[in-house]
């Protein structure tokens, strides 16, 4: 498959992922996107967190995991994604993954439509690599926010948009996400602090 350009051509990558199919595994998903689009690696399983699926105990914290290693291996410019078996080998039942990719069709449209290649700079070194320094400081957050009702969306939702700003190549998406990034490493923090003091 081609690498994916805009929110819709990653929706009709998972359906099309999910048809045919009684699941859907990290690996066939890093091979229909490509071991090199980070944006799409990066911004997927952010995606799928604000869906139902990041309901399930426990999916938040490894769908930060999936996402963590991307970053790792795009700031120190690995030339192709690698990732450990265990975590290649995890399934998503195809017709949740087709259920969650037609739920995200609306909000999906508004994006493509406000966000297109403007500003490219700030989408290139050292941007680039600050982005990825700020997605691996958001994926830490969400474990300890997973323990609160909805909390560890907000780090996910940072996170889709610089998936979406590194694949579009929008350098204001790519600020937009950076200001989102702050506000949620500072409300996360405040909340896992609390959290532990009061435990």
């Amino acid at each position: 498959m081609k690498e994916p350009h805009s929110v819709a051509d990653i929706l009709d990558d998972l359906e099309e992922l999910a048809e045919g199919n009684d699941q859907v595994s990290i690996a066939d998903t890093i091979e229909a996107f490509g071991e090199r689009s980070w944006g799409p690696l990066i911004m997927v399983p952010a995606l799928l967190e604000i869906t139902p699926i990041g309901g399930i105990p426990g999916v938040p914290s490894f769908l930060a995991l999936v996402v963590a290693l991307v970053a790792v291996q795009m700031v120190i410019g690995h030339d192709h994604l690698w990732m450990p078996g265990f975590i290649e080998n995890r399934c998503v039942e195809a017709d949740k993954l087709e259920k969650a990719a037609d739920k995200l069709r609306g909000p999906g449209k508004r994006l493509d439509r406000w966000f297109h290649g403007r500003w490219c700079r700030f989408t290139r070194n050292p941007w680039h690599k600050i982005a990825g320094v700020l997605i691996l400081a958001l994926c830490v957050t969400v474990p300890p926010l997973e323990l609160l009702p909805f909390a560890s969306s907000g780090p996910m939702i940072a996170i889709a948009f610089f998936g979406l700003a590194l694949m579009v190549r929008d350098g204001l998406l790519m600020l937009v996400a950076t200001g989102l990034a702050v506000v949620s490493l500072v409300v996360g923090s405040y909340f896992a602090l609390g959290s532990s003091g009061g435990g």
